[in-house]
């Protein structure tokens, strides 16, 4: 079958002088001409090939053509296909009558040959411009539906995260410390890191496929002022329908949502590159870092448990950092393990105080995480990360950063990743992990890295 934008031009007329005159015309002007003497041998026409555009007489014999141009804007396969119907000079009833069956346009009997050569340019440029159009609709769609694919995996396998990080058998509980972190690390920075690879790709297609689609979109609305300027006053019908569609809005509101998009396919970015920040492997010796970037990569990842839920209201996040912090020698994918398991064990008790208070008890108790950056003197820095939660008993708090020592439920802790926190913090970097809290009074973790190596 001839494809829709082939363009070839159907004549229907039971006039041998009209077709041979409109025929010439066109053909003249490099058009590829079929004719048709009735309704029913035009529609016959359409089981080989489809026009570009078809000109339609309104008297014939049989099938008339009203009727003709009704059976193809009932057929899905001809019904986009432009229709400009020929009448006669004074014939105005004919022609509404035909615009509103469907018509774009019509072209008076005897024929004007620049007028109607001006008609066929027209329609066939507007009818490949709404081919463009849908097309680059049709694209956009799939775009956006890959972008929430994307968002949703990466839902998914941040559930799946916490998930593996919940499921820590007992039986390693028994292992060796320092297994266990380089197990973890390993498994975190492979899965994260894999994550932040996966979603790059199409990343960088939503990117340059919307500024493509923004170029696009200002070419069709100028093409569209144009039309407006010189077809006027525009066929009742096409008013009529531009007033249904208001497409003042849609000419002002498309813009938008591309930029609205522009933001969206942005804000991935950044979850993109956070969670390369945070996964990033660790070299053999320690490198200069700086220490806000890890804190900010970790809560970005962090921040789908912050937000609200049935039983509490988000918890808010303040930060008190020392613009002039200066880089730290250390070991950046650590440190960030550590920030990750303080704020994640913060969130938690969040969500334990909440199955015991109701909702407008948590949002009357302001439940907030505090991070605070600071610079004691030219050989310490300071990162303290606390709460307004519930505290701990003395007794539990000279407690807290032992191994396997937890005050969880059975299943939601092992008490091993604040000693891993300590480990990292003590051992590695030659640091200090101090705990202050007191009951109704909150938590505060006070972790001090040294700027120098001792």
């Amino acid at each position: 079958m001839t494809p829709l934008n082939e363009e070839f031009i159907l004549i229907v007329d039971d006039n041998a002088n009209n077709l041979a005159v409109l025929s010439s015309m066109l053909k003249a002007s490099g058009y590829a001409v079929r004719l048709a003497v009735d309704g029913e041998s035009a529609l016959q026409q359409m089981t080989k090939g489809l026009p570009s555009l078809i000109f339609l007489d309104v008297m014939m014999p049989g099938i008339d053509g009203f009727e003709t141009c009704r059976r193809l804007k009932a057929n899905s396969a001809t019904a986009e296909i432009p229709v400009i119907f020929m009448t006669a000079l004074t014939d105005e009833a004919n022609k509404v009558k035909g615009l509103s069956m469907g018509a774009v346009d019509y072209i008076t009997k005897p024929f004007a040959e620049a007028e109607a050569l001006a008609r066929v340019r027209l329609h066939l440029r507007l009818q490949t411009l709404l081919q463009t159009l849908k097309s680059q609709n049709n694209q956009l769609n799939q775009e956006i539906e890959q972008r929430q694919q994307a968002e949703q995996q990466l839902q998914q396998l941040n559930n799946t995260l916490e998930q593996h990080v919940q499921a820590v058998s007992v039986e390693l509980q028994g292992a060796q410390l320092s297994l266990i972190q380089k197990e973890k690390m390993a498994s975190l920075g492979s899965l994260v890191a894999g994550v932040a690879h996966e979603i790059n790709n199409p990343i960088g297609f939503l990117n340059g496929s919307i500024g493509n689609a923004k170029a696009y979109l200002e070419e069709l609305l100028e093409h569209l002022a144009l039309y407006q300027k010189h077809i006027s006053p525009l066929p009742e019908t096409v008013q009529a329908h531009a007033e249904e569609i208001d497409i003042d809005f849609l000419v002002e509101d498309f813009p938008k949502l591309l930029d609205s998009m522009t933001v969206a396919n942005k804000r991935i970015k950044t979850i993109s590159n956070s969670l390369r920040v945070f996964s990033r492997a660790d070299a053999e010796h320690k490198t200069a870092a700086n220490l806000h970037e890890g804190l900010e990569s970790t809560l970005l990842i962090l921040k789908y448990r912050l937000k609200a839920t049935e039983n509490r209201p988000a918890i808010a996040v303040l930060k008190k950092y020392d613009e002039g912090l200066p880089d730290v020698d250390c070991f950046p994918g650590k440190l960030n393990q550590v920030f990750m398991n303080i704020l994640a064990n913060a969130v938690d008790i969040f969500d334990e105080v909440a199955e015991h208070i109701s909702y407008e008890q948590a949002i009357a108790a302001s439940q907030a995480i505090t991070v605070t950056t600071r610079q004691l003197d030219s050989d310490w820095i300071e990162i303290c990360i606390g709460d307004n939660g519930k505290g701990m008993a003395a007794a539990v708090k000279d407690k807290v950063l032992d191994h396997l020592f937890t005050t969880k439920r059975a299943n939601k802790g092992t008490g091993l990743w604040l000693a891993i926190s300590k480990q990292i913090v003590v051992d590695t970097h030659g640091g200090q992990l101090d705990v202050e809290s007191a009951p109704n009074e909150g938590t505060q973790f006070r972790i001090r890295l040294p700027l120098a190596d001792r």
